[in-house]
């Protein structure tokens, strides 16, 4: 790598931490970026996903007391999380790079759309916390299939996964936010976690890039965690949104029109 690769990508992973710590959508920074410095598309994703990797693991952590409640339903999400990110990995590996290549301006059209109705999801969230209570139904045939679509988009690509989580649980019937999040992290470590065993053992990683990622996206994290406070939250949103917008349209124009 050339001192400029270095930096774009060293960049671009700090601030997918410092985003994931505070609002999420860093995918939208690291994946692009990674792309423009020559590394395959397969192989972009695959990379991506193993230096943001680590800030899934601090995340599940962070909740262990909220998730420590669960029980019923717990080992079954599991299961299910766990046999969707293999799934959307093997998916991922067995991708040709032109494929998904066409593929790209799609996956991030979605994660845009979903990152940016985030604010509708909080919302459904509120009704239905003041809605009539019932116990969540995750242990459903139809709450498992809905997470196990969620895990293999997960396994695949990533990008707002979190987000449609989120409404999968709230539609299972969890009203308490923090329950929810604890779920949602607890979940999307396993995602991550198989998926990451999976491309590393297929060798689909490019570990000169990613050792770069993992250690500046720690940083940015960090910062994240710590200049959250000063930054209104419904700017950063809007600066994400605002770069998943671009990008899409970017990619769009690149694969069908140029």
């Amino acid at each position: 790598m050339s001192v400029s690769e270095i930096l774009i990508i060293g960049l671009a992973a700090a601030m997918a931490g410092a985003m994931n710590s505070v609002a999420g959508g860093g995918t939208f920074f690291s994946f692009p970026a990674l792309l423009a410095v020559g590394v395959p598309p397969v192989v972009a994703n695959a990379s991506n996903a193993v230096a943001l990797w680590p800030a899934s693991l601090s995340s599940a952590w962070a909740y262990r007391r909220e998730l420590a409640r669960f029980s019923k339903g717990l080992l079954a999400l599991s299961l299910v999380a766990l046999v969707g990110g293999i799934a959307g990995g093997l998916l991922l590996l067995s991708t040709r790079d032109d494929t998904f290549s066409m593929l790209i301006p799609w996956l991030l059209l979605i994660a845009t759309v979903m990152f940016a109705g985030s604010g509708q999801i909080s919302a459904l969230l509120a009704r239905l916390r003041q809605s009539a209570d019932s116990g969540p139904s995750h242990g459903s045939a139809g709450g498992l299939l809905f997470q196990l679509a969620v895990s293999v988009y997960g396994g695949f690509f990533g990008a707002g996964m979190g987000i449609v989580m989120i409404a999968a649980l709230a539609i299972q019937g969890h009203r308490d936010i923090h329950d929810i999040n604890a779920l949602k992290n607890w979940l999307s470590a396993i995602i991550y976690s198989v998926a990451v065993v999976t491309f590393v053992v297929a060798g689909a990683v490019s570990w000169p890039h990613t050792l770069v990622m993992i250690v500046t996206a720690a940083i940015g994290g960090y910062w994240g965690a710590v200049g959250a406070r000063k930054v209104p939250a419904v700017w950063l949103r809007r600066f994400i949104i605002g770069v998943g917008s671009v990008l899409t349209t970017y990619y769009f124009y690149k694969t069908y029109l140029n």
